[in-house]
């Protein structure tokens, strides 16, 4: 069987408590994940569970206490800061709620930004720019500003920006969380679509159940840990 993707071992996270004397906070303890290269996975679970945590150790915006996440050979726990955006501008797509995009750019240049902050020369990062947009249904949309867009459109924005550095790990919160139905609908069709055509290995946090069962698999964050199955 081929080697996993993204790896989570015996993860744990604990935060100090507020005050002296208070009693900390224990997210996960002993929490594994593997994702395979072409596979969806959706986390599901209560609010404050911690899955937006859980994609932020991952992606290496935060360190587990204990515990290891490895990207292919890339012990990802042992970056430093610099690595460690080093490694999300190569290996990681990354989809929030929130689009986040910079309204004084355009959205060829919205989607350009990951390439043009690796030091790629202009013209080419807006060439690769605009052959994203086209994929995600926005070629005509390319000189418009994120304000002149709509909800959905600025979310599919946001997936072009999030692949167009060819990365090997998806990771997504809460992509659909803010569309309604329809346009809920046709951004995670594109992102399965996405994710199928490029093999990307996803983890997709989302509380959308009929969405999580669509993936490939489902696992359930309760009391720090990860359960396979939708529903306790």
């Amino acid at each position: 069987m081929e080697a996993p993707v993204l790896r989570a071992v015996d993860l744990e996270k604990t935060y100090a408590p507020l005050v002296a004397g208070g009693v900390g906070l224990r997210l996960f303890k002993d929490l594994s994940l593997e994702v395979r290269a072409g596979e969806m996975v959706a986390v599901v679970g209560e609010s404050g569970a911690g899955k937006s945590s859980l994609l932020h150790l991952l992606a290496a915006l935060d360190r587990p206490t204990a515990g290891e996440v490895w990207c292919g050979t890339t012990n990802v726990t042992r970056l430093t800061a610099r690595e460690a955006g080093e490694y999300r501008n190569r290996e990681i797509g990354y989809v929030w709620q929130f689009h986040y995009l910079l309204p004084e750019f355009k959205a060829v240049e919205n989607v350009a930004m990951p390439l043009l902050a690796r030091g790629m020369r202009r013209g080419a990062a807006l060439t690769e720019a605009r052959a994203w947009l086209e994929r995600v249904g926005l070629g005509d949309r390319g000189e418009h500003r994120s304000g002149e867009l709509s909800g959905g459109e600025q979310q599919r924005l946001s997936i072009a920006r999030a692949l167009i550095t060819k990365p090997r790990l998806l990771l997504a919160d809460e992509p659909t969380g803010d569309l309604d139905g329809a346009t809920a609908e046709r951004v995670f069709g594109l992102l399965q679509e996405l994710c199928r055509e490029h093999a990307l290995a996803s983890v997709l946090v989302t509380h959308n159940l009929e969405f999580a069962g669509r993936c490939d698999r489902v696992l359930r964050l309760r009391d720090g840990r990860l359960k396979a199955g939708i529903r306790d």
